[in-house]
């Protein structure tokens, strides 16, 4: 589960950058990128990112209220 939730903090980043760029600039990357919004390599791109979002939040719940990233040892 660490290397899911290392992948979604990172699709997360990514659409994080996406916006900022979008509302500073006026500037879709993801957009520019696949050649249109609604364009089926941008519609994947952001339906992925939007799982990875998801996956943040349930992902503590499935553990207890913790969200892992680093190994742990006890």
């Amino acid at each position: 589960m660490k290397i899911a939730n290392i992948i979604a903090y990172v699709l997360v980043i990514l659409g994080a950058v996406n916006w900022g760029l979008f509302g500073l600039f006026n500037f879709n990357l993801v957009s520019f990128i696949f050649g249109g919004a609604r364009v089926m390599g941008s519609v994947i791109i952001y339906s992925i990112i939007a799982l990875a979002s998801i996956w943040l939040i349930i992902s503590p719940i499935l553990n207890s209220g913790r969200l892992t990233l680093a190994s742990e040892e006890y």
